[in-house]
């Protein structure tokens, strides 16, 4: 079983905390993004980030000074997003990084995918990025089936608690024989179940750290889960939605 995540625009170097353990599985193909990136101007990147001055003068120097191969940071203590905020893995037991080490991909429009120990640098690169690089028409053209394959493993099972913008770069290739599950966290709104961005994101890191501390190995597992208010719907659920609401 896999859980697909997505990633965060927010990022840090952490080299003190925890030491990295290998390098991410795409990373020819992260060199070549690179090198399409240090050849557009400033304005140019700043466009394609869809940011202000501070970030695009920020991302634009990081850029400029990247090592993909040293001060790296493990991608898990790497990115400070809010559903990395609430998986909260500085605190983690080692039997939960373990699991985390086995069962997440945290997906990458940079990276592609990566291992929770897998050793990064600081980037900006939405996956829906306008980036036409090697002929390619996007970066979703550009990955193809590459991060499907990378994720599916033996069981067949894929856990999606990532975002449609990354989700997508999945869903593309299921084959008929595989299991993927969507996680999905709403709340009544005027008599209608409706995900609200910021609380869904909380709960994404919140399942992930519930899972690891369980060591949640099958599906029916995941319906356990009860924190942040949310509890099971099993009449909104079936074979691929499991639906919490949160109360």
């Amino acid at each position: 079983m896999k859980i697909i995540l997505s990633p965060a625009k927010k990022m840090n170097t952490d080299t003190d905390t925890l030491a990295h353990e290998g390098l991410p599985v795409f990373l020819v193909q992260t060199e070549e993004i690179l090198k399409w990136l240090r050849a557009r101007s400033r304005e140019e990147l700043q466009d394609l980030w869809g940011c202000n001055n501070k970030i695009a003068e920020q991302n634009y120097k990081r850029l400029k000074e990247m090592d993909l191969k040293k001060n790296l940071t493990p991608a898990i203590l790497s990115y400070e997003g809010i559903a990395y905020q609430y998986m909260a893995p500085t605190v983690f037991e080692n039997s939960s990084f373990d699991y985390v080490q086995e069962h997440l991909r945290i997906l990458s429009g940079f990276y592609g995918v990566l291992k929770p120990m897998d050793g990064v640098t600081p980037y900006r690169l939405e996956m829906q990025a306008n980036a036409s690089i090697q002929g390619k028409r996007d970066l979703y053209d550009l990955w193809g089936s590459r991060l499907y394959d990378e994720v599916i493993d033996e069981s067949k099972v894929i856990i999606n608690l990532a975002s449609k913008e990354y989700s997508k770069c999945i869903e593309k290739y299921l084959k008929k024989d595989d299991t993927y599950i969507t996680i999905t966290f709403a709340e009544m709104v005027k008599g209608k179940l409706v995900t609200k961005g910021t609380y869904a994101k909380m709960a994404r890191g919140e399942m992930v750290r519930f899972m690891a501390e369980n060591q949640i190995e099958d599906p029916d597992g995941i319906k356990r889960f009860n924190r942040l208010g949310y509890v099971y719907r099993d009449d909104l659920s079936g074979d691929r939605e499991i639906v919490f609401e949160r109360r």
